[in-house]
């Protein structure tokens, strides 16, 4: 049986949730979602689901609200602009 990776998908999460944003949090859902799969089917030590579990968690809401922020930016800037070109005219 595999050892988990509960602690660093945990730390992944963290990062992503506080900083490191997408860099962090994609591999911490992506890992966390393999090794949950793995201990569903047996072929990984179960005793870190909690861990590997919240790390995914934290993974998932890290890359939303990255993604949310990245339109939030984009929407912004493109208002800019159109304000910038109304007020040219």
């Amino acid at each position: 049986m595999k050892p988990h990776r509960g602690v660093l998908i945990l730390v992944l999460g963290i990062l992503g949730f506080v900083g490191c944003s997408i860099f962090t949090a994609i591999p911490a859902w992506i890992l966390g979602g393999g090794d949950i799969k793995q201990m569903d089917a047996g072929t990984m030590d179960p005793s870190g689901r909690g861990l590997t579990n919240a790390g995914r968690i934290l993974g998932i809401i890290a890359t939303v609200m990255a993604i949310l922020g990245i339109i939030v930016f984009v929407a912004l800037m493109l208002l800019g602009v159109i304000g910038a070109m109304h007020q040219q005219h």
